[in-house]
């Protein structure tokens, strides 16, 4: 059974996506791809699973079907769309998960989704304190069930995320790798 644990910000979830961007960067040569660090982790003072989610964007989406392999012998175990059309995922760690890859065409709406919500929390520290706020305490009441949390967060993530997309492309531009 998977533990759903949600922890206070930890400043080495930088340098633990930086390690892995270069991995995969690697991995992936000559790929056109971008090794993005997203989700909450990527967010400074944000409590989370800590889990580093990655988001990898290609011209492409198939092209990186090709690299199962070598994501596999960097620990990923690919799992194909895994619920969202036109996405990669891979997982790493088994039940006790230490990152997530989501590869996207770049430009894809899922992956602006990710962009947008993650550099919406960064811009807005009272409302990723809120964030998690709700997410320490349903993490405390959701006994260990990934659908009782993800449903806990729902509302409040669907509100933010609309507010967070409108934000996004209202600026005069976006640097996806921040």
């Amino acid at each position: 059974m998977r533990i759903i644990e949600v922890v206070e910000y930890n400043p080495e979830w930088a340098d633990l996506f930086q390690k892995e961007q270069t991995l995969i960067q690697n991995a992936l040569t000559p790929l056109e791809a971008k090794v993005v660090h997203i989700g909450s982790t990527a967010v400074p003072g944000l409590a989370a699973k800590p889990v580093i989610d990655i988001m990898i964007l290609l011209p492409e989406i198939t092209e990186i079907d090709n690299y199962n392999e070598k994501l596999e012998q960097l620990g990923y175990e690919p799992k194909g769309e895994f619920g969202i059309p036109g996405r990669r995922f891979f997982m790493k760690g088994g039940d006790n998960r230490t990152h997530h890859i989501h590869a996207f065409t770049e430009g894809n709406p899922e992956a602006v989704r990710h962009l947008a919500f993650r550099d919406y929390l960064i811009a807005h520290p009272q409302v990723a304190a809120e964030y998690a706020s709700l997410k320490l305490a349903v993490a405390r009441s959701c006994d260990n069930d990934m659908a009782v949390y993800c449903d806990e967060k729902n509302d409040f993530i669907q509100h933010h995320e609309k507010l967070a997309l409108k934000w996004f492309a209202s600026k005069p531009s976006t640097n996806i790798t921040s």
